[in-house]
């Protein structure tokens, strides 16, 4: 029972040492929590283009990639670009494919609630158009039926910047709404004049037109100029005879224009999912092709938008290290506890280091206040003994030491009581001096 007795006396102590250890780590894990990032969610979605189109067929390749990774992409096809940036607006979809130089340059880039992921591709603007006459300049086109585009599209919204600096005004009766499969055939009819096409070389309607003998493709003169007048844009060249060998087709390096396809955000989309999409985007489009280098994509090429914390994290680190190692949920599931970890860890440890001296202290000051009132009684008693209190003197020095008696402290600090109780005896043993050499005092002043 006393063993027992004296394992909870050390107990206490040692919970009274750690009670402020505690709440000092858990005021840290508290504060440090706000600044986790919550779970990441299992659903993305994202708007494309129509299902004919070169974005519909990147999500549906990115689509596998994150399954395997346990998120649901959710496609929803789209009128064009102009749609996907209502949406993301709107929140209707938490991703976007964006044509370049669709978003005009904000004076606070910051203000706007979207963000760049980086461009997937060249999206070549093709002029297909009939007729003898070589065109080179697009001011040729002018007095010519040419169809720009549907409503809303991304495509039309560049012809019409183009041709505006070719002095080819935008409500020109001549500029009509058709774009896809639908302009290529009145072109290929001849009830149209001229097409503008922006996709990429594998779309359908690119390759039913280059496949068109009637048909050519402008090979534009003054490419450069249109680079300085719209800095989104790039040169490129089709090579000769790229299409078909046989059939020589194109006949001549022919030079065009390119935006670029780019990956637009809301700034709330959770960084683990942000990270995991750039992945997906590097698989899917960082190979060679027509116009692009094995590597060359996904690039922050279009600056119209910022381009995100997350994206630029990972074009100069690559994926997180993490998630290079681990599966993604685990790797998310680390990421989020090394916040709250890392604050215990850096609290604990010099807590943890103080916390013997701490409970050292807690144990010896109730041992200091017995000899605290012992050196009080000392120090009367050297400086101003008075034989007439002698028994007051007694019983403070017998409260004390049973004071010291009922203190409870843990075995491994028992002998600082011994050594108390020594000290005492020591005092009462200069009290009995004291009283004695007082009685001897009086005895020689009697027999004086």
């Amino acid at each position: 029972m006393e063993r027992l007795r004296a394992r909870l006396v050390a107990v206490r102590y040692l919970l009274a040492t750690a009670w402020p250890i505690v709440l000092i780590t858990a005021i840290g894990l508290v504060v440090a929590y706000q600044f986790v990032e919550p779970e990441p969610p299992r659903k993305m979605t994202i708007s494309t283009g129509s299902e004919a189109g070169a974005y519909y067929a990147f999500a549906t390749r990115y689509a596998p990639l994150l399954a395997a990774k346990g998120i649901t992409l959710e496609i929803l096809t789209s009128a064009g670009s102009i749609e996907n940036l209502e949406r993301l607006d709107k929140g209707e979809a938490d991703i976007a494919f964006v044509q370049g130089g669709i978003v005009p340059p904000a004076d606070d880039p910051e203000s706007t609630h979207l963000r760049s992921l980086g461009s997937v591709s060249y999206e070549p603007v093709w002029l297909f158009y009939r007729g003898e006459q070589k065109i080179s300049k697009l001011y040729q086109l002018a007095g010519r039926r040419i169809a720009v585009g549907q409503e809303g599209s991304g495509i039309r919204g560049l012809a019409l910047q183009l041709l505006a600096a070719n002095e080819i005004a935008s409500d020109n009766p001549k500029l009509l709404p058709m774009g896809g499969l639908e302009a290529a055939e009145a072109l290929q009819q001849g009830e149209i004049d001229a097409v503008f096409v922006v996709a990429a070389q594998e779309a359908p309607v690119v390759q039913v037109l280059l496949r068109s003998p009637d048909l050519q493709v402008a090979s534009l003169s003054q490419a450069d100029a249109y680079l300085r007048l719209f800095p989104f844009l790039s040169k490129i060249v089709l090579p000769q005879g790229v299409v078909n060998l046989v059939r020589d087709v194109p006949p001549q390096d022919t030079v065009l224009l390119a935006t670029t396809a780019n990956i637009v955000v809301r700034d709330d989309l959770h960084p683990a999912l942000a990270g995991l999409l750039l992945q997906a985007m590097s698989e899917v489009n960082g190979k060679s092709g027509f116009f692009q280098h094995a590597g060359e994509f996904p690039a922050y090429k279009d600056q119209s938008l910022l381009l995100s914390d997350d994206a630029r994290r990972y074009y100069k680190s690559g994926p997180p290290f993490l998630q290079r190692y681990l599966p993604f949920w685990l790797a998310v599931l680390v990421e989020r506890l090394f916040v709250m970890i890392l604050p215990l860890v850096m609290l604990s440890l010099p807590l943890l280091k103080f916390a013997p001296a701490l409970y050292s202290w807690r144990v010896r000051s109730r041992i200091f206040r017995c000899y605290g009132d012992l050196k009080f009684l000392e120090n009367e008693l050297r400086k101003n003994y008075q034989p007439n209190r002698h028994a007051e003197y007694v019983d403070r020095l017998e409260r004390i030491e049973e004071d010291a008696s009922q203190r409870n402290i843990p075995l491994a600090y028992t002998d600082l009581l011994y050594t108390l109780r020594e000290h005492i005896n020591l005092v009462r043993e200069k009290l009995m001096r004291f009283d004695t050499s007082h009685a001897k005092d009086k005895d020689k002043d009697k027999s004086a």
